[in-house]
């Protein structure tokens, strides 16, 4: 790297060397994972009997009770890509015939959460909804939903959108996840801990929507809410280079460097001090009486990961007080039967001491729950045994981006899953001696992602970090847990808001 460059790269905050590295990804590209097989139940997956479920339903208030939970929710993306269609027709003619999504919103406005503002703003112009309906002017409508001088809902994030409808309040993304948090996240001292990730733009408006909800919440369930915020770190944001590999440089000669998707969030999760952390998407939420399956199945996982990490802990614990047959095979058997991990070839081979060391190296990690929703062809990663370099083999949340559909048996494998990832995890990320992991050891560097983009008519490539729950969480020891597929309902789109779960 030449001088200018570097001291260009140190003047706008950045690691020079960590630039270089991010250049080097962009010349080489990043390896395909190494899939051996899809984890399905019974391999890899864990179907959970009603008996099971039971039993979680049952001790995991008394544990969470005794420790410190914390909600993770990544909050800060914009809601624009979910009126995509509503700015298309607003920037075309105006011909509702040649946009049948638009014909459904128009259809169904009535149904939406956010109608009574809608309709409150329009009269405050001297119209109403009704009126512009009326009048086919079908632009005044949505220009008032989305325009910064209206609602401004084509700039504010999901979070703070309304989403469901209640005789008496409609609420939004961040209303329902502080309810879901009574249910299953009230930890230690009464209290339900819940950090959003936020940009820095909307910080403030989410905090005036957690300051009007919160004293009401908390009287009616007698209980203390401790919300926390944070902001996707400059400091991760990666370099963005032209189609040759040379950095993109702004018409101001500044070096563009771009956010790096949800696995910069990494350094946000791994501020957190906690005993459990639940991981769920801002606008993975349902109305009150389809939370009834979520909570019991929160609590399952939650009550897993904390019956498993004890049975970790004691397995250390006794490597560390001393090496010896009965510790070493004790250890073996909690890796392979309750993590469901599997040992490179040749291991019954080594010598004790060498046992103690590579069980001590397995199970010494953070570790996490995942559930996985049956495939209904919904897009996102899906559950793989994958190799790692010593030959043993790990569970792993795959991206399509991560699988090379090029290779036949792969592509096989790859259409041979059986479930994907809803982000619905559960995480345990403290050492059996009580210490936080540093997450950022246990991240997978090589499993980035290269996207194309373009700024100022100019295409450029961008680079993402390893997913949050890809390649962010591939040393740690994973278990899936198969979960009800009416516990996973993203809003995409707008009109996502008029199906059933939402109404």
């Amino acid at each position: 790297m030449d001088a200018g460059l570097k001291s260009k790269i140190l003047s706008q905050g950045m690691n020079p060397e960590v630039v270089e590295q991010q250049i080097g990804h962009f010349k080489n590209g990043f390896p395909f994972l190494k899939i051996v097989a899809p984890a399905t139940p019974g391999n890899g997956i864990k179907v959970l009997s009603e008996k099971e479920l039971d039993h979680f339903k049952k001790t995991y208030p008394e544990k969470a009770a005794q420790i410190e939970v914390v909600k993770f929710v990544p909050a800060s993306g914009a809601a624009s890509r979910m009126f995509k269609d509503l700015f298309a027709f607003l920037e075309g003619d105006g011909d509702l015939s040649k946009s049948p999504f638009v014909q459904k919103f128009m259809n169904n406005i009535e149904k939406f959460a956010f109608y009574d503002d809608l309709d409150e703003y329009l009269k405050s112009q001297g119209s109403s909804i009704n009126q512009k309906l009326d009048s086919k002017d079908y632009k005044g409508i949505l220009s008032a939903l989305l325009d910064n001088n209206g609602l401004g809902y084509g700039s504010l994030p999901k979070g703070l959108l309304r989403f469901h409808t209640y005789p008496e309040e409609r609420r939004t993304p961040t209303h329902e996840h502080m309810i879901e948090g009574v249910q299953y996240a009230t930890g230690a001292g009464n209290t339900v801990k819940i950090h959003f990730t936020v940009s820095p733009e909307h910080e403030s408006k989410f905090k005036e929507e957690v300051a009007s909800i919160l004293p009401k919440l908390e009287k009616q369930y007698g209980i203390l809410f401790d919300i926390s915020y944070s902001q996707q770190k400059k400091s991760t944001d990666t370099i963005a280079v032209n189609m040759d590999n040379s950095p993109f440089i702004e018409d101001d000669g500044s070096i563009l460097f771009r956010p790096a998707g949800h696995g910069a969030l990494l350094e946000n999760l791994n501020d957190i001090t906690a005993d459990l952390i639940f991981i769920k998407n801002i606008d993975n939420v349902v109305p009150d009486r389809l939370k009834g399956e979520t909570k019991d199945y929160k609590m399952a996982i939650g009550g897993l990961l904390l019956e498993i990490q004890e049975r970790v802990f004691e397995a250390l614990l006794r490597l560390k007080n001393k090496v010896e047959e009965s510790s070493v095979s004790h250890a073996e058997h909690v890796f392979k039967y309750h993590l469901g991990g599997k040992l490179p070839d040749g291991f019954e081979k080594k010598s004790l001491n060498e046992k103690a060391s590579i069980l001590e190296t397995k199970l010494n990690r953070p570790i996490r729950v995942c559930g996985m929703v049956k495939n209904t062809g919904e897009p996102g990663g899906g559950p793989f045994w994958v190799q790692e370099s010593d030959g043993s083999l790990s569970l792993q949340i795959a991206e399509t981006a991560q699988i090379d559909l090029n290779n036949p048996e792969t592509k096989k494998l790859f259409q041979a899953s059986t479930h994907f990832n809803p982000v619905d995890l559960v995480c345990g990320t403290k050492d059996f001696e009580g210490n936080d992991f540093d997450l950022l050891e246990y991240r997978d560097m090589m499993t980035g992602f290269i996207t194309e983009k373009s700024k100022s008519g100019k295409d450029l490539k961008a680079l993402e970090l390893p997913g949050l729950w890809n390649g962010a969480m591939a040393g740690w020891n994973t278990l899936f847990v198969e979960v009800p597929l009416i516990t996973f309902n993203p809003v995409k789109t707008v009109n996502d808001l008029l199906r059933d779960e939402h109404q």
